[in-house]
């Protein structure tokens, strides 16, 4: 469908998404000279910004790109796995992932994609949805994410916008919900325990999503 869920998300967060960028900015401090790592990211994000001019983005699946077109060449798209990094300790200048470890399925494989983004970035750059935030960002539903994943499941096609827009059948809710598990403020702050931990929030007190970040070394 040409118009879906992620149609709304580009609408929605462009603002968000640039006010993140520019606080990345501001405590990473990133340079031209820096190697980035985004895990779980795409190539398209890295073309407009001027400010990393090494960047390789790693997925679970291929990617199109055409390294020869113009603001492109700076860009490696990878596949991998994102809680088994096929890269030595310290790798990369930045590590940097947004949106991602809310989707890579048990609270164990999201320990491994932590310390995997930890082991292989000096600095970091981690941001995920809020658990506490009453509106579940994905199926853009309000509560839907603190009922049992069986109810999840029988509600997510009648009565989420993702749903009404999608329309996808029982394999594809299912996988979307095993799939995905928002992270409390304690469990975010457990995964990345030498980083600060932001909290971008919604009219000014609805916690929306944590930032994990540790600055450059010397």
């Amino acid at each position: 469908m040409a118009f879906s869920i992620h149609s709304i998300y580009r609408r929605l967060f462009k603002i968000w998404r640039r006010k993140r960028f520019l606080l990345f900015v501001k405590y990473i401090n990133p340079s031209a000279g820096d190697r980035l790592l985004d895990v779980g990211g795409y190539p398209e994000v890295w073309v407009a910004q001027d400010v990393v001019k090494r960047v390789v983005t790693l997925n679970v699946h291929a990617v199109a790109w055409d390294p020869s077109a113009p603001d492109h060449g700076h860009i490696a798209p990878l596949v991998g796995d994102g809680c088994a990094l096929a890269f030595p300790d310290g790798s990369f200048e930045i590590g940097y992932s947004n949106s991602v470890i809310e989707h890579v399925g048990s609270w164990e494989r999201q320990q491994r994609f932590a310390a995997e983004i930890r082991r292989t970035g000096r600095a970091l750059w981690v941001q995920t949805p809020a658990y506490e935030c009453p509106i579940e960002p994905h199926y853009l539903a309000p509560f839907i994410h603190y009922l049992p994943r069986p109810v999840q499941k029988k509600v997510v096609r009648w009565f989420t916008l993702r749903g009404w827009i999608e329309r996808p059948t029982p394999a594809e809710i299912d996988e979307m919900v095993e799939s995905t598990r928002l992270l409390r403020r304690s469990e975010f702050a457990q995964l990345f325990p030498d980083c600060t931990i932001l909290t971008e929030r919604l009219l000014g007190f609805i916690p929306k999503s944590y930032i994990a970040f540790r600055q450059k070394g010397p």
